[in-house]
């Protein structure tokens, strides 16, 4: 993959997407559908190579290029800290995976096995959503520190609710994998920033005109 800000910006906007979906099911026990769908479908797209083809073009992330000015620009409206931490876990645990062999096997069979029941099922069918929030538990969540999610403990303690905060928990981890790939970095996040703004400027004005 081209190591370039539009990939990094275009993956960066998944991560953020996917920790406003989190927040949004934690708290209000919904989410948008076509979103999740997105992000969930972008643990299938195996064969794609940029982010733009993982989610299935720009404007599928709209929601994620919105957020990123929001969470980086300093001054002006305030982050939303919710977002930031669960953005930086997911891409801290991204890196912890690398580092394990046998839970990138693990997860590449899980995936594989999930992708099975999409073929006589939806992507957001339960069964789905289920399976994906099992391997989340069996490859993710074992490499520690877990992602802690804030939220209404009615939903949180709602099991399919549960499952649909992991399973996109495990699609922030692919958006993450993107981010690596595409040359991101804390580095990036710290002294690139008003580039990747830029770039989420540019991309916004495109798809809005």
């Amino acid at each position: 993959m081209e190591r370039s800000d539009y990939n990094r910006t275009l993956a960066l906007a998944a991560i953020f997407q996917t920790a406003a979906l989190v927040k949004d099911l934690a708290w209000r026990g919904h989410c948008d559908e076509h979103e999740f769908e997105v992000l969930v479908g972008s643990l299938f797209a195996f064969d794609a190579e940029t982010p733009a083809a993982v989610y299935r073009g720009e404007a599928n992330l709209r929601n994620g290029l919105e957020r990123i000015e929001v969470q980086l620009k300093s001054g002006g409206k305030p982050p939303d800290m919710e977002i930031t931490r669960y953005a930086i876990g997911l891409i801290f645990l991204e890196r912890k995976l690398q580092a394990r062999p046998e839970m990138l096997q693990a997860l590449g069979d899980g995936l594989k096995g999930a992708e099975r029941q999409v073929e006589y099922f939806n992507l957001s069918h339960e069964s789905v959503i289920a399976r994906l929030a099992e391997v989340y538990q069996e490859t993710i969540s074992p490499l520690g520190p877990r992602i802690i999610v804030q939220g209404e403990q009615t939903h949180l303690s709602n099991p399919g609710t549960a499952a649909r905060i992991r399973a996109l928990l495990l699609a922030g981890i692919r958006a993450a994998v993107l981010w690596r790939q595409a040359g991101g970095s804390r580095w990036k996040l710290l002294f690139g920033r008003n580039r990747l703004i830029s770039e989420a400027r540019d991309l916004l004005h495109r798809l809005n005109s």
